[in-house]
Order: C-alpha cells, then structure tokens, then sequence
C-alpha cells in the first residue's frame, strides 16, 4: 500500500508541475471543468491561412499555392505536433497515385521554420485546392435516446472546414475531392476523413487512398532500433474497425512508419517510425459511377497533453463519450437461458420486482433471429409486448461470423481457393448471398418483433474472400470493405431505432454500445472465490481506457463453461455470500454484469439482497456511471479501491472500498480528489453517515479512516 501511495503522489506532483508550466489550474483543465470557448475558424493573411481551433489544440492551413496542414499545435502544452509538411492526402485511381495538396521544398524535416513556408512550391502532379466551406458538425448517423444515459450532446457541439480540391490539369476533369475536418468543443480532438464526387460522366476506380499523412514529432530518438517502438503521445482511431476488444488490437488504419525525407534523425538507418500514414489495410478497390459519391471511414486524432496513464484513460473515455455517447446507455441486464415463452415471462417478473431493466435471451437459449415464420416472430412479439407492460426491454442472442455456412456461402482463402484460414476458422462472407439474406432476416425480425436489443456475438472479424461469385463484392480487393460497409450499415440502422448492441468486439464508433470488460470465460468455471477477486481486477484493468458502461462482467448463476457446484450461485439462497459479493463489486463500479441463470432470485432474502444493490446503483447512477480513478487494485493481499469522479454533480465523488481478507482492516486511506474538481476542502461520509470535512493537501489528496469487516465492502460519498 505505500509504494502505491508514493507512486499516487508522484504521479500527482507530475500533474501539478505540468499544469504549472502550461498554466493549467484546477479551474482551468479541461478534464476538470467545462471549457466553454467555442471552436474557432480564423481566416488569417489576407486570406492565405485558416485556423482550426479550440483553446486547447489547432490545425493550422496555408491555402495557397496549394492546401497543406503547416501548423498543428498543442495548445495545452505549447508544443508542435508535427516537423514538416506532407500532402493532406493520397488516392489511387484508375491506376494513377495522386498527392491531394500539400507543399514543396521543405530541405529539414526535423522542424518546420515558418518563415520559410512562403518559398514553398505546388506539386504540380497534386490535386489542387479551390475553395473552403464552414459549417457546423453534423451527426454521422441517428441515435434514438430510449433509456438512460449521459447527458451528452449529438451531434457534438463543434465547428467543420471542408477543403475542396481538383485533379491536376487535364486528369480527370469534372471530379471532385473534399477533405473534411470536425473539431469539437472543450476536447483536444480532430476527426478527418474524405469524400469523392464523380461528375467525370464515367466511371472512376478508387484503388485505395491515404486521408491522413502526418510528419509527426518523434517520442524518442534512438541510434539503434529497440524490439519495440514508442509511438508519438497521440492517440489515433477509426470507425474502420474490427476484431479486437481494445482500439489497439481493433486498429487497421493508422499506420506509424518511417519518414523517407527525415534525413537527419539520430537513427542509424532512418527507420524511426513518426510519419503516420492513415490507410485501409486493402482496397477498397471501388468503382465510383458517373454522379455518385465515396465517402471514407473517419479518423479521429486525439493529442494528449500528459504521458501518465490515468490522464491519458481519462482523454480516452471523455472522447467516447464525445463522439460515441450512445455507450453511455447502462441497463441492468438478465441473461435468461431458455427461451420458451414461460421461462421468458418467468425472468421478465423478475427483473421488473428487483428494478433490472432488460432481459437477454442468451446463447443456447433456443432464440432463433434467423426465423422469421410469422407465427415465431409473433411469439416473440408477444413476449415482447408483456415485457414493455413491466417496463423491461427484452432483446436476443445471434452468431454471426464464427460458424461455417457451406462452400458456397463461406468467405474463401485467397491462399488455397477453399474456405477455411479465416480468423475464427471458417466465417460466412457478408456479401455472399446467404450474408445477404440473414441481413435482411433480423432486420425484418427486429423491425417486426419490436426487440430492444441485439446481442451479436462474433461479429464481422475483418476477414477477406477471394470468391468472385459473390453477389456483394466482386474480389477479394473490395471484400474487407464491402462487409465491412455491411456490418456498420446494419449496425447504424440499429442504433437509429434504439436497439441496444451488445457486440464483443471494437464497433463503438459504428453504432455498438459495449463490448467485454476484458474477462476470460472459462474464469467464471473456476470456484466462486476465486472469480470474486478476478472479477474486480478485470474490472479495474478493464476501465483504464473504457468506461464502466462499455465493459460487461458476468454472473454464472448456473454453469456456465463447467466447474459444477464450486463455481455457480444456484441455489441462489445458500450462496448469498458470493452473490452478495458479485453485486456489490459490479453496481458499485457501475459496471453492468450478464446474469445468466433461469432467475435473479429463489427467497424472499434473495430478493432484497439484489433489490438492495440495484437502490444502491440507481440511486447514485450519474456518480457510478461516470469516470474511475484507480486508487489500489485488487490482490487480494490488502484492501483495494476505486474513486468515481464527476465534478459536474453535486456528488464529485464516490469511493468504493472492498476488504478481500478474512479478518477487519481498519487504517487510513489517501484518496486523490484532483478530478473531482474540489480544490480547497470536501464534505465527506460513509454510507449514509454524517459528513465530516476534510482539507484537501497540496497535491488535491485527503486522508480517511476507514474500517472495513472480513469480507466487507464500503463506499464514501464526496461532496
């Protein structure tokens, strides 16, 4: 416990010595209080240069003689971004690689000297700027709002620029090309993408393109190449996503590699990898008919102005509540695992007397999305019907990628010809016809059913098909995109309608509102008290970069992967201990666990154990759903901590203390109170005790005494 209070203290005195030298304040930190300057958008030397900003980031454009970023600024820490200048894109078509603005004649690019920007030149091969337009942001898709929330704002309060360009003389008369940019208000974060209208009266191939090429400012300089690189202090994100259940291992677009005009940086052999290079990993390998438009994924580039890790998490989870709010959505959930009208009805009773909010027919529960028989679909619409009557949502379970289909219909390995090779072995191709037509199965059966949510379990994993066949994509160079277009389309109609997505893997940017908190499955076989402590873990590495409405947990209250009597709950009412336990650690970190069993309760004493832990979590939902600070992580050998902050709300703070040994601990508790924007002093009590004033110490900390039984757990309100 003291080297964790000594690292806390550290960590906080970095913060305070960073915000002194860029003159940030409690006051005045973004991540703290609301940043009320809007963006900006400044013309500036008569009309040769626009600013893009926001008080805490700017982009920073010479328009003439041609478009190219030649600033782009770190505001919170006076820092450049970038070294040099590169071409604002690259597209491929009809065969033809053409740059899209950007400026010649830069000599170092180890910095950029501004003075010498006036001497640069066109490219004259380059796509060409001709006009700018301003406007607002706009929302990429609907998001009907049925059930509770943040309060966040879509689309995103913020400013757009949008750069026009040409192709060179004599290519391609009568297309155009539009780079589009979106920042936001109060947050260090830019999205870009690009769009092409064909106005040529022919059609145009779009082979593959480049919408974002950075020199970035180097994290390190290194003579040698180390086995691992350490990228530039931005974090860079695509809805062009897949697989994976992090946006590191969900990443396909942003591509860090070395810069061929770096000439005298320290690495030997020039391979420090600090130009970034957005790109899809093939393709998309698209036709573009005479009158129609292309529209690529969007980039979304957010500059840190820390390298510690709880404020770098805490960046992450502000951006998703920016720009993907609908993961905000939290409902307490049951996992029913029969799907038989009675023992649907049966769990429906059930959530609505203890106060859960949603019922899941889950895997192996017989739920069928792919029937659409009439008389199906209205038995369901019936359970449906009565689940609404009680004020419960009522959604389904349904595989998507990793099973195999047939020959005809899987995705085929362009290394052999034949299905297989795939990520989970054998997967279905969206685009094949069988694709096609389970598409147009659940979205009829949820059109038809009324369902509130889709739980869609493997979902599309990034594989490729060499099937030229296919009625959706005509080779293998157009199938990662195609499906991919496939998968997000659907999944935006969803989000339209608001039905709930609960996907397993990284499309919060498409439309999905959680993914797993980061647990290992055949964990929850292992015997109770061991999934107690692992489950907290899972929890507190889950939300360094999620927020807790972003990650499920899970509950077997009856076997799940096996491990018989020892790892489950039933019955119920003979292990009130454990479940006890499960609750109290998942509502109390506002994390929404998969109850999967027949039913939530089996006694009367079962019944007000869980109807206890929802009060609790419904009483103090806006503080529990909102960021965590992670004081101490569970090991079992000492107590362990979680401080949720929010310094919006009359409650800046809720702490969540758990003792996981066999007898009381009773010590005093250092909790860092810096985000929950109390500066001077802080009202604090335990449970629903008196409040007691503390004084906050110079480093924003106070000491608590906290006493805890074997076993126990306790929480402190912070006002």
């Amino acid at each position: 416990m003291a080297k964790t209070k000594q690292l806390l203290m550290v960590e906080m005195v970095a913060l305070l010595i960073m915000g002194a030298a860029s003159g940030r304040t409690v006051g005045s930190d973004w991540l703290v209080a609301r940043i009320e300057e809007p963006v900006q958008i400044e013309k500036r030397l008569a009309g040769r240069e626009i600013v893009l900003s926001n008080a805490l980031i700017s982009r920073t454009f010479r328009l003439r003689p041609n478009a190219a970023t030649v600033a782009y600024d770190n505001l919170m820490t006076e820092q450049s971004v970038i070294r040099g200048i590169k071409p604002e894109a690259i597209v491929e078509l009809d065969g033809r690689t053409y740059e899209v603005g950007g400026l010649q004649g830069q000599v170092e690019y180890g910095y950029l000297l501004a003075d010498q920007i006036d001497s640069f030149t066109a490219n004259p091969n380059a796509f060409v700027f001709r006009s700018c337009e301003i406007g607002g942001t706009k929302e990429r898709f609907s998001w009907k709002r049925k059930r509770y929330s943040s309060r966040s704002i879509w689309p995103p309060p913020g400013k757009s620029l949008t750069l026009h360009f040409e192709p060179p003389t004599g290519k391609l008369n009568g297309l155009t090309l539009s780079i589009h940019y979106e920042m936001y208000q109060g947050i260090p974060l830019l999205a870009k993408w690009l769009t092409i209208s064909n106005g040529t009266g022919k059609p145009v191939k779009l082979n593959t393109f480049t919408s974002e090429v950075l020199a970035a400012v180097e994290y390190e300089s290194l003579v040698g190449e180390p086995d691992q690189w350490e990228y530039p202090n931005i974090h860079i994100e695509s809805d062009y996503a897949f697989h994976g259940d992090d946006s590191k291992n969900a990443n396909k677009t942003a591509h860090w590699v070395a810069d061929p005009q770096y000439s005298t940086q320290v690495n030997y052999r020039r391979q420090t990898p600090i130009m970034l290079e957005v790109r899809p990993p093939l393709g998309p390998d698209l036709v573009i008919d005479p009158g129609s438009e292309f529209e690529s994924f969007r980039t979304y580039e957010l500059i840190f102005d820390s390298t510690q890790r709880e404020r770098k998490g805490l960046s992450l989870r502000r951006m998703y509540r920016t720009i993907a709010p609908w993961s905000t959505e939290n409902p307490i959930i049951m996992h029913v695992r029969r799907a038989d009208p009675k023992s649907v009805r049966l769990a429906i009773d059930q959530c609505a007397e203890v106060g859960f909010e949603m019922v899941i027919m889950t895997f192996g529960s017989g739920f069928n999305m792919e029937n659409t028989k009439p008389n199906y679909v209205a038995q369901i619409k019936e359970l449906v019907d009565y689940a609404h009557s009680k004020n419960i949502e009522l959604g389904g379970y349904s595989l998507l990628a990793s099973r195999r289909i047939s020959d005809e219909h899987d995705a085929i390995n362009p290394q052999t010809g034949k299905p297989g090779g795939a990520i989970f072995g054998n997967s279905p191709c969206l685009c094949s016809e069988w694709g096609v037509d389970y598409f147009e199965n659940i979205t009829t059966f949820i059109a038809q059913s009324g369902l509130d949510l889709l739980e869609h379990d493997g979902s599309y994993p990034g594989d490729v098909c060499a099937s030229a066949s296919h009625p959706g994509h005509h080779g293998l160079s157009d199938s990662q995109w195609k499906q991919w277009k496939e998968i997000s389309d659907f999944y935006k109609w969803c989000r339209a309608r608001g039905v709930y997505l609960n996907v397993p893997d990284w499309y919060f940017l498409s439309g999905s509102n959680k993914s797993a908190m980061g647990y290992r499955e055949v964990n929850w076989s292992l015997p109770r008290e061991r999934q107690i402590i692992l489950g907290r873990q899972n929890i507190f590495d889950g939300t360094w970069k999620k927020t807790p409405s972003m990650g499920w947990m899970f509950v077997p209250l009856v076997q799940y992967h096996g491990g018989g009597a020892a790892a489950t709950l039933e019955p119920l009412s003979e292990h009130l201990d454990a479940y006890g336990a499960h609750l109290a650690q998942n509502f109390g970190s506002g994390v929404q666990a998969c109850y999967r069993g027949p039913r939530l309760y089996d006694t009367d004493q079962t019944k007000a154990l869980v109807k206890k832990c929802v009060d609790f979590y419904k009483e103090y939902r806006d503080i529990l759903d909102s960021d965590i600070i992670h004081v101490r992580r569970p090991d079992g050998r000492d107590i362990d901590c979680i401080l949720h902050v929010n310094p919006q709300l009359k409650n800046k703070g809720l702490a969540m203390v758990y003792n996981p040994l066999d007898r009381k601990v009773e010590r005093q508790l250092k909790l860092p109170l810096y985000y929950t924007g109390l500066t001077k002093t802080a009202r604090i009590r335990e449970q629903r005790g008196k409040n007691k004033k503390y004084r906050l110490d110079r480093e924003y900390n106070v000491e608590i005494p906290v006493g805890i039984a074997p076993r126990g757990v306790t929480w402190f309100v912070i006002e």
